[in-house]
């Protein structure tokens, strides 16, 4: 797509980049044009000009993961004062490079002391979290303008303690949705302590995309399940103030004894923004259809062990047929993200707030210029794409305010436990054409209010 509608997309839009985590040690510098800089330095410079490169705007946020792990290490009293100064120190930077701060608050793991006295599956630590909330907006609301109480709820409760794709992978099936619902209403109340703060506050949720297997009524429906498990079962209850309902009228995490009186009118409170973590797509198949989806080809077995837990819950994921694949597995549909956008509107339609999206590009772990994978061009190529199709859906009324670029090269351990089960099942990586970027609707002066760059070396000029 090109021409005016996709312009009018990119001009309006706001533009930001994300790094790890804030509070953590600095890992090792590396040398850039013989200058030694760290390595979340490196990767937001890459992402600013990827960005400007196929936009030719500047990122204006810039946002950072606080890190409660490394914040809170010995308990709720002890405050690790080394890394809350790291923290002041990089949001103070992204200031002084004229950015606006953005910072997540909780991010897939947390201090080892919850996890020893329950994690997530606790109502304890929700309070806990509270309070870490409140710690931090009495010492960084000066400086932050986005806040993100909650990143990837999905990677953090269904690969984890209900499905067990994570790194702790407790893998509790059923037993583990009282997760759902403290991770939900932890969100909610840290969003309420955030009440007040000069910058916006929202939740970011994993945008899950799934496309029917096949023509059959029944690959349909399981297309349907797996919205019910992955959207709704995080959705439902923040939009509409119900947990989700099955088909056959069962109410999951309400059955599992966790929720109480007054939580889902807090949950379902307004925030300003709701974000959505994008990945990849997915080929969905009823499980009675798996044995005709499956290609008669080798290296399956971890794919099979995911639909095994899966096919409980009326769905099961196969690979694409003649899809281009990334490094890790990843399919390349640059049409994925407009069409799981389209279909959570379809869903919700007007009650979704401004969306917030963060694109995890390509998850290559060499996206390096010159790599097998084909470095830069390959990642601009595809972000070209990606925002052409989903500014057909913006056109059509999918209130999409933010775009956040954000490599999962910036969270490569979680990249590899997350995508490994789907990556080990395609065996043949043959490449495809990539499409060509849409720059004809790229102009010199499209984002001249945007020019003063903030300081990572963009380009000068695209055409």
């Amino acid at each position: 797509m090109s021409g005016p509608s996709l312009h009018g997309f990119l001009s309006g839009l706001e533009w930001g980049i994300a790094t790890g985590f804030a509070a953590a040690a600095p890992p090792s510098a590396v040398a850039r044009n013989g200058i030694s800089e760290p390595i979340a330095s490196v990767h937001a410079r890459r992402w600013s000009e990827d960005l400007y490169a196929v936009t030719g705007a500047v990122p204006g946020i810039h946002r950072v993961v606080a890190g409660w792990p490394y914040l809170q290490p010995d308990g709720p009293r002890s405050w690790n004062a080394a890394a809350l100064g790291r923290c002041d120190r990089a949001l103070d930077a992204i200031l002084a490079r004229g950015q606006r701060p953005g910072l997540t608050l909780l991010h897939m793991e947390i201090p080892s002391w919850l996890e020893d006295s329950g994690g997530w599956l606790s109502r304890d630590t929700v309070a806990h979290f509270a309070d870490y909330v409140a710690k931090l907006r009495n010492r960084f609301a000066d400086r932050v303008d986005l806040w993100v109480t909650s990143s990837d709820l999905g990677a953090i409760a269904m690969t984890d303690y209900i499905g067990g794709l994570s790194p702790r992978g407790r893998c509790l099936g059923a037993a583990g949705l009282p997760a759902v619902h403290h991770l939900l209403l932890a969100a909610a109340q840290g969003a309420q302590a955030l009440a007040g703060v000069p910058g916006s506050v929202g939740t970011t949720v994993t945008l899950n995309g799934g496309y029917p297997a096949s023509t059959d009524p029944f690959d349909r429906l399981a297309v349907e399940r797996m919205e019910n498990w992955t959207s709704r079962l995080y959705l439902d209850p923040m939009l509409l103030g119900t947990h989700m309902v099955t088909e056959d009228g069962a109410c999951p995490v309400e059955d599992s004894g966790c929720v109480r009186a007054g939580d889902l009118r807090t949950i379902a409170a307004a925030q300003d923004f709701l974000g959505l973590s994008w990945h990849f797509p997915s080929r969905i198949a009823a499980p009675e259809n798996l044995p005709r989806s499956f290609p008669a080809r080798p290296g399956f077995e971890a794919l099979n062990e995911v639909n095994r837990l899966l096919a409980r819950l009326g769905f099961a994921v196969v690979p694409f047929d003649d899809v281009e694949t990334g490094a890790s597995g990843w399919p390349v549909m640059p049409e994925g993200l407009a069409d799981a956008v389209a279909s959570l509107h379809a869903l919700y339609g007007d009650l979704l707030p401004p969306l917030y999206i963060t694109d995890n590009g390509l998850a290559d772990p060499d996206d390096a210029e010159g790599s097998p994978c084909g470095g830069e061009a390959r990642r601009r190529s595809s972000l070209g794409a990606r925002l052409s199709w989903l500014a057909e859906a913006v056109a059509c009324g999918v209130n999409v305010f933010g775009y956040e670029y954000w490599s999962k090269r910036d969270n490569f351990d979680w990249r590899v436990s997350y995508s490994k089960l789907y990556g080990s099942a395609v065996s043949e990586r043959e490449a495809e054409p990539l499409p060509e970027i849409p720059r004809d609707w790229v102009h010199e002066d499209a984002f001249a209010d945007r020019r003063a760059h903030a300081g990572y070396g963009v380009p000068v000029a695209v055409r």
